[in-house]
């Protein structure tokens, strides 16, 4: 039997997505939903103690859960490595746009200062799934400087998708690849506390352009 929970929470996203592109993420937002969901402010709040943050998150691993669900039907040991990366990052946007509408007030909400927190969390988780189907087994600090590039790389072909088209996109993301394949850059990395930092300017560009 589905969880009343995990069900419900897909039914108050499916009313965010409804609502948000008219009315942004936000606390009216969230009692709109529930409202046609037809929970009370106590059952509201014990669903979704953090509100639209909540909800933000259950849209990222919602676009997850179907990247990765998409990239099944593809064997990624006949892939390169810059080939898995380039059909990962894609499958994970083009995913992402059937929401674009929402995806767009969703991107102002995760570019808040307060949010920044949760924005990096999310793009982590993604870029982590993305690496697991990827075949990558490390477990030293190779297993971080993957994952921090790889979400700086996320972010970046997102934001530049969001303001110029995916033709720009596709040629951010080839541009991103190429600056990050030869082995010795992936191995030294970027730092957690940089790969914050740019993680932070490039969503302070997507919100102030």
């Amino acid at each position: 039997m589905t969880d009343w929970a995990d069900e419900t929470e897909q039914r108050m996203l499916e009313a965010a997505l409804s609502f948000a592109p008219e009315m942004g993420w936000g606390p009216a937002m969230v009692d709109r939903a529930a409202r046609r969901v037809g929970l009370s402010r106590a059952e509201t709040e014990l669903l979704l103690p953090n509100g639209a943050k909540d909800l933000a998150a259950l849209l990222s691993r919602r676009h997850d859960r179907l990247t990765l669900e998409r990239l099944s039907l593809i064997d990624p040991s006949t892939l390169k490595i810059r080939e898995k990366i380039a059909r990962g990052v894609e499958t994970r946007l083009a995913v992402a746009f059937e929401d674009e509408q929402a995806l767009r007030r969703w991107m102002g909400f995760l570019a808040l200062p307060s949010n920044l927190p949760l924005s990096f969390r999310l793009v982590w988780e993604s870029a982590d799934h993305l690496w697991r189907w990827a075949g990558d087994v490390a477990t030293d600090e190779n297993h971080y400087s993957k994952r921090a590039i790889l979400s700086g790389i996320l972010i970046s072909t997102l934001a530049v998708r969001l303001s110029s088209g995916p033709e720009a996109a596709s040629a951010e993301l080839s541009a991103r690849i190429d600056n990050v394949m030869a082995f010795e850059k992936w191995k030294a990395g970027i730092k957690p506390a940089k790969a914050m930092s740019d993680f932070a300017a490039a969503m302070g560009k997507l919100r102030y352009r």
